[in-house]
């Protein structure tokens, strides 16, 4: 698996409010993009993306449902890298024992991703992300 560099970091939020004044307001980081409660910018020296991703959405993309599942960790943060082949990485991680929390897919802004659970619960995506590498 070749990684290119890491695509996204985002902390998984619990207390969306609390989090967003934290990081946007006492911080001061300029989110520019809002969807529903997730805040992100692309515009962070040092990061290609970063987000406040609430645990209702994390679970809403690994598992179809909003509810975290009860037997799993909750995930405190998400890691993504990007890489030149999805399909490629995806079997390199089920070929090393790691189940894969969903087959490879592309989501609705055009980004194509695996995702697995690491050891400490943290979600760790594999992707191609076509507007980080314009």
């Amino acid at each position: 698996m070749n990684i290119r560099f890491v695509a996204s970091f985002s902390p998984i939020v619990r207390d969306v409010p609390a989090t967003h004044a934290l990081y946007r307001d006492t911080i001061g980081v300029a989110f520019e993009g809002e969807v529903g409660d997730y805040l992100f910018t692309e515009h962070l020296d040092g990061v290609k993306h970063l987000g406040l991703w609430p645990l209702t959405e994390a679970a809403q993309a690994c598992f179809g449902t909003p509810e975290w599942p009860a037997d799993l960790d909750v995930p405190q943060a998400s890691i993504e890298f990007e890489v030149d082949d999805v399909a490629a990485a995806a079997a390199e991680l089920q070929a090393a024992g790691y189940k894969l929390v969903h087959d490879v897919r592309t989501e609705p802004w055009g980004q194509t991703i695996a995702r697995v659970l690491d050891p400490n619960g943290l979600i760790v995506g594999v992707c191609v992300t076509p507007h980080l590498n314009a």
